[in-house]
């Protein structure tokens, strides 16, 4: 029997996604393994060092190691890295009811908004959030898709994709083949109830409303949600819900771009991981300097703790 789940896999010692292509080869990985187990996704959100989806499934364990195991070995390969990839467990909740569910998916399309790294859960391009009510809300997709011959390109040579997938120009599976999208949009009524939810603001009536769902399951909340990933503070992402964020600092992708740059050209290596600690401290200490981060974005993004 299926049933819904939030699935939150998180990465604290090192950034899941160096690169936008790491992003693509990321929900690739999810979408297939969604394919092979039969499963669909309602809302994902992939964050640089966690991701968030809530999924529909009856093999939520077999759907995670499928994910995991596809995505880790593209890290391993195209970084010259070795060992699992992120914490060793994941978080998963059980979503039953229409305002319990209404919150997980609020809460996981707004997860780019409450950890500052965009003003609203549209401006995030590795969301969901830009599929639901996408024409009436004015958001057109690429009508340009890659061509059949160049799709193992962006999944793996030996990986069959279905007839019915498709991707776009840059080689992401489109999230419409595997997202429920008109499940979504039923749920949430309209485009002005879903811009109501993805800016109202995180208080007690979200429990309110979870309660009149009369079921036995602990209600959704923002510290729920994040419970599998303790990076920002609750106190932080409420002030980030407000917008009050320095949205000109440099990201985590921003960031990896330019190591991985530094790392290429200046000490003539493949990858971060391909550096000895000694040569890591170095670069802590430029990369400090130059873009003014904080100690535990650029040891994550140095993977120092690898």
């Amino acid at each position: 029997m299926k049933k819904v789940f939030h699935l939150c896999h998180s990465s604290k010692e090192e950034v899941l996604f160096r690169s936008h292509d790491d992003y693509i080869w990321g929900f690739n990985c999810y979408a297939l393994a969604l394919y092979k187990t039969d499963s669909c996704s309602l809302a994902d959100a992939h964050m640089s060092n966690h991701r968030h989806y809530i999924t529909q499934t009856g093999a939520p364990e077999r759907m995670m190691r499928i994910n995991r195991l596809a995505y880790t070995r593209h890290m391993n390969t195209k970084y010259h890295r070795k060992g699992p990839l992120g914490e060793r467990e994941y978080f998963c909740v059980e979503i039953d009811g229409l305002y319990h569910l209404l919150a997980a998916i609020s809460y996981t399309l707004r997860n780019p908004l409450h950890h500052g790294v965009s003003p609203t859960p549209f401006a995030y391009h590795y969301s969901s959030a830009n599929l639901i009510f996408q024409s009436q809300l004015g958001k057109f997709p690429d009508s340009e898709l890659l061509d059949k011959r160049y799709q193992h390109n962006h999944v793996g040579r030996n990986v069959l994709l279905p007839d019915n997938f498709e991707m776009d120009g840059s080689g992401l599976i489109l999230r419409k083949n595997v997202t429920a999208v008109q499940q979504v949009e039923l749920l949430y009524a309209s485009p002005k109830s879903f811009l109501y939810y993805m800016n109202r603001p995180s208080d007690d009536k979200w429990i309110e409303e979870q309660k009149s769902d009369n079921i036995q399951l602990q209600p959704i909340t923002m510290e729920l949600i994040e419970q599998g990933v303790s990076l920002t503070s609750p106190k932080q992402m409420l002030i980030n819900e407000k917008g009050r964020n320095d949205y000109n600092r440099i990201s985590d992708l921003k960031l990896c771009e330019e190591i991985d740059r530094i790392i290429v050209n200046q000490y003539k290596a493949q990858s971060v991981y391909c550096l000895p600690y000694s040569q890591k401290q170095e670069l802590y200490q430029i990369v400090k300097e130059l873009y003014h981060v904080g100690d535990a974005q650029a040891r994550r993004c140095l993977a120092m703790n690898y």
